[in-house]
């Protein structure tokens, strides 16, 4: 079992073992809550990302860091319990489940892993699936303590030695922009989209390819290395390969949603940084 990561075949092993969280979400997508109730991993409780996992849209960012506690009050809804192992999965390549991997990891839950390959290697593997709203549960304990993985906002996410913008590339170089005001990149940021993680069968890669990856950008172990994505959603995903790679990295939150907002802020465009 790889740090942040859990195979499907562990899972199966270890189901009654740990708390399960569905955080099924696709901008533009099927709605999540409708696929959990038409088929979940057994013992999971569905995490909405946009009502659990951020607050309301605005001057922060269209995915803004929610209130301590009402994320607290979301993860004792659904049974996280502070000595009990959670996982995470989703089926957009583990883009929401790293988003909820960050923020329990971030609120101080030590142990969290984001279920390898998610919804469609559970299904391709034969896992059995429940149906319906799911079972009642018994409220969890954890108390949500922020501050336990680093973060970066938009007056020090410049002061990174190493700043990674975790969108597609032609978001990245100011190609085009289909989501916010303002297209291009942070100045002085590279671009190791979220798709570079994964392999061919949507598994993230071994810690050995990962780090090589990261380490074409100057992201190595104790280089000082933040992250940034459109909304700070998928940047968790990029901050998640880091680790696995052995590199601790910082997210900026507010990501380029919050940092356009200021038209004051400088924008760069093309593949340079």
């Amino acid at each position: 079992m790889r740090s942040g990561l859990i195979s499907v075949d562990e899972l199966r092993a270890s189901l009654e073992e740990v708390t399960l969280l569905d955080v099924r979400y696709r901008m533009g997508g099927p709605a999540g809550p409708a696929e959990y109730v038409a088929g979940h991993v057994p013992g999971a409780a569905y995490v909405d990302l946009d009502r659990d996992l951020a607050a309301e849209p605005g001057e922060r960012g269209r995915h803004p860091l929610p209130d301590v506690a009402v994320f607290e009050a979301a993860m004792r809804r659904v049974g996280v319990r502070a000595a009990r192992p959670v996982v995470v999965y989703d089926d957009w390549s583990g883009h929401a489940a790293a988003r909820a991997w960050w923020l329990l990891r971030y609120h101080g839950h030590a142990d969290v892993r984001v279920l390898d390959g998610g919804w469609t290697d559970w299904r391709a593997a034969g896992g059995e699936v429940a149906t319906g709203d799911g079972a009642p549960r018994v409220a969890g304990d954890f108390t949500a303590a922020p501050g336990a993985l680093p973060v970066v906002d938009a007056t020090t996410v410049r002061a990174a030695g190493v700043l990674v913008d975790a969108r597609a590339t032609e978001r990245y170089r100011g190609d085009v922009e289909p989501i916010d005001p303002v297209a291009g990149h942070v100045p002085g940021a590279v671009n190791v989209p979220t798709g570079r993680n994964l392999d061919e069968r949507g598994r993230f890669r071994d810690p050995a390819s990962l780090a090589a990856t990261y380490a074409e950008v100057g992201a190595v172990p104790g280089a000082d290395v933040a992250v940034y994505c459109g909304s700070g959603v998928t940047a968790a995903h990029d901050v998640l390969a880091l680790e696995l790679a052995g590199i601790t990295a910082a997210l900026y939150p507010g990501s380029w949603s919050e940092w356009v907002a200021d038209p004051s802020r400088p924008v760069a465009t093309s593949a340079r940084p």
